[in-house]
């Protein structure tokens, strides 16, 4: 498991210790509970270790993680803040349509009409509903499909089809 640091995808973030069999709250970063099930292997970056998930599932809406080997208060305070990551080739299926925010970042954006580049995507703001593309430059740009026409990760690169007047809202 010893990969660069880009070829891992971030899961959770660990928490607090619950009880006191080592048990951690976790901060869950997908949206898909059943992606929590299927861990087994994952690497804690912050403490820099690997460590095999015993059990993982939900209290209400809270993760609850238990490492082999973490069995009481004291070792699993340790993990606090660190990062839960897996290979990225184990990222869950997405349906098609769907895509990674990491995916997302380092993309170029270019105007439909114009072919104009209008910076590399940088950062990602949830503001409800489909979210904001940050932009280099400072320009944020709706992620919805009547905007982000065509999308294609792999080549680095989102059409948009820009309301009239989004270029305005935006600094120059």
């Amino acid at each position: 498991m010893n990969s660069p640091e880009g070829e891992w995808v971030t899961v959770a973030v660990v928490g607090r210790t619950r009880g006191n069999r080592g048990e951690v709250f976790a901060l869950p970063l997908s949206s898909n509970p059943e992606r929590y099930q299927n861990l087994r292997q994952v690497y804690l970056f912050g403490s820099g270790e690997r460590h095999e998930v015993e059990s993982a599932w939900f209290h209400d809406t809270s993760l609850i993680l238990k490492f082999r080997g973490i069995d009481n208060i004291s070792e699993a305070e340790k993990l606090r803040g660190a990062e839960v990551r897996v290979p990225i080739g184990e990222r869950t299926a997405l349906e098609p349509g769907e895509f990674f925010q990491s995916d997302l970042m380092g993309c170029e954006i270019v105007e439909q009409r114009s072919g104009e580049s209008l910076g590399r995507v940088v950062d990602w703001e949830d503001a409800g509903g489909s979210g904001l593309l940050v932009l280099d430059n400072g320009t944020l740009i709706p992620f919805a499909r009547s905007i982000c026409v065509e999308i294609d990760p792999a080549a680095g690169r989102i059409i948009v089809d820009l309301p009239e007047g989004l270029k305005n809202l935006n600094p120059a």
